[in-house]
């Protein structure tokens, strides 16, 4: 089943079960998918790797709402965004631990004979691709400099 099928079902279900925040993510989760489909031209279907990015970056977005409104005060607007990125989240594959994380990146090192952090920009396009969906480029980023450091 893919994402967009599975994504309408849980909507349908949320509609039974009144359960209004999960609704309106759900919601932001397909209408991203159409956009994505549209940008594409017309109903061609997304590919896996596509659909994750896409809520990585809607992940993303809420997360940094969500501090953003924390940061105002605006306690009402960063429930709301919290609650559609706990949503979204769910949808996603199991991230890796900051360990779990290490270990792979330190073995892309290994493998890819990577000594210094001029090379920063080459592991950063193995990890990318090998933790795709599974781990946060931020924090990617983060243990490769220190390891190349």
């Amino acid at each position: 089943m893919s994402l967009e099928q599975k994504i309408n079902e849980d909507i349908k279900a949320a509609m039974l079960a009144k359960e209004k925040e999960r609704l309106n993510a759900l919601r932001a989760i397909k209408s991203a998918i159409l956009l994505l489909k549209t940008e594409k031209g017309g109903n061609e279907e997304i590919s896996e790797a596509a659909e994750m990015a896409l809520l990585q970056k809607l992940v993303k977005q809420r997360k940094e709402s969500a501090e953003l409104y924390k940061s105002q005060n605006r306690e009402d607007l960063y429930n709301e965004e919290m609650s559609q990125y706990e949503v979204i989240v769910q949808y996603l594959p199991q991230q890796m631990s900051e360990d779990e994380i290490r270990a792979a990146v330190a073995k892309i090192i290994a493998d890819n004979n990577i000594s210094s952090i001029k090379e920063m920009g080459k592991a950063m396009g193995v990890a990318s691709k090998q933790l795709a969906g599974k781990a946060d480029n931020k924090k990617i980023s983060e243990i490769v400099k220190a390891l190349l450091s």
